[in-house]
């Protein structure tokens, strides 16, 4: 990172979503300050339409898209924000985690030769942009079992539906807008059972950079529904190779090294990607033929649910040089929990959305080297 060195102004939440809810723009805030105190400047709300001389870090709230768009604003490599970009809407979703079926339709900029690259770290499925095509699909993966009908804009699992047989698909594809269908896709995946998800990620910033993987808490929200409850990260100071020489399960090193070869897909064939935090969903269950299966669900190039036990990590390894690993996560508790002494509080109060809610992390392992 040649650039890395150059000091930066200023941290600036880049919110560019059309709405934000108020818990989660707490949190981006708190993730602006700490990212600002990590580079050694302030968070500031410029006054003006910011250009690349202002020399400001950028925190943007989702996956960037056009890269001449940014470089007007100084967003040019992985040193200018936490978060990514990328030169089309389909390489922000999941949506690139899958091949077209043959003779299919496709948006401009579409490559399968990313999913030929990163065919051995991913799950059996199709990307589509049309209905049509997402009827050949249907009926390619239905001859082996359940799929799974994936929305590429949802997160957190929500919208998705299993079908059985190409009949159940229709109702699904009769809500769907032709034109969003056309412009960001829909992925059609084998379905799994007994699922176990992983994640695996990295972030760099200032110079540092760090890798870990984790496992994600579900808890309940007011309303009884099970919802993401945070994230529970092993980093380690340094790349995915630091990552590896711990002592791992089996299953866990297949999920790194599937991460790892779907980034180094992505680095290859999207043109303009950049990238300064990386996050992958692995998931590993059961097919409908009992065989074992695992492949990385989806990559997420933003700020995300982990991205306060990131920051804390960063810290960590930004305060002690000789430090070299940490166990960081994340909480999101609903109601009035009494919070742990070490908890960093992102977020406490009563969201009008979803009712009384704290958000927080927490460093509770350190590990020097010898």
């Amino acid at each position: 990172m040649p650039s890395a060195c150059k000091p930066k102004s200023g941290v600036v939440l880049l919110d560019t979503r059309t709405h934000t809810p108020e818990h989660e723009h707490a949190v981006h805030l708190k993730l602006a300050d700490g990212l600002a105190c990590l580079l050694g400047c302030q968070c500031v709300q410029p006054d003006h339409s910011p250009s690349a001389s202002d020399g400001y870090y950028y925190l943007p709230t989702e996956t960037l898209i056009d890269s001449k768009r940014y470089a007007a604003i100084g967003i040019c490599g992985e040193q200018d924000l936490f978060g990514g970009l990328v030169a089309s809407p389909y390489m922000a979703t999941k949506a690139i985690s899958h091949p077209l079926p043959a003779g299919a339709s496709f948006p401009p900029g579409w490559t399968d030769a990313f999913a030929r690259q990163a065919s051995d770290a991913l799950l059996r499925g199709y990307t589509v942009f049309s209905k049509a095509d997402a009827r050949t699909a249907a009926q390619l993966l239905l001859v082996d079992g359940p799929l799974r009908v994936k929305p590429v804009l949802a997160c957190a699992g929500r919208g998705q539906q299993v079908i059985t047989t190409a009949n159940a698909l229709e109702p699904l594809l009769a809500g769907m807008n032709d034109e969003a269908l056309a412009l960001w896709g829909l992925v059609l995946e084998e379905d799994l059972s007994d699922v176990q998800t992983f994640s695996v990620g990295q972030v760099r910033v200032g110079g540092l950079t760090c890798s870990y993987h984790g496992t994600q808490q579900l808890t309940h929200d007011h309303h009884g529904t099970e919802v993401y409850g945070g994230s529970d990260l092993v980093v380690v100071r340094g790349d995915y190779q630091a990552l590896l020489q711990l002592p791992l399960e089996d299953h866990l090193r297949l999920a790194i090294n599937q991460a790892m070869v779907y980034e180094q897909a992505a680095e290859q064939h999207f043109p303009g990607f950049i990238a300064s935090r990386r996050n992958y969903d692995i998931a590993r269950g059961v097919d409908a033929q009992g065989h074992l299966r695992s492949g990385v669900l989806e990559q997420s190039w933003r700020l995300g649910g982990a991205s306060s036990a990131e920051l804390l990590a960063l810290q960590a390894f930004s305060d002690d040089p000789a430090l070299q690993r940490v166990r960081a996560s994340t909480h999101e508790v609903f109601g009035t929990p009494d919070l742990p002494t070490d908890a960093t509080l992102f977020y406490q109060g009563n969201d009008s959305e979803l009712g009384q809610l704290s958000k927080f992390a927490r460093i509770r392992e350190h590990d020097h080297s010898e």
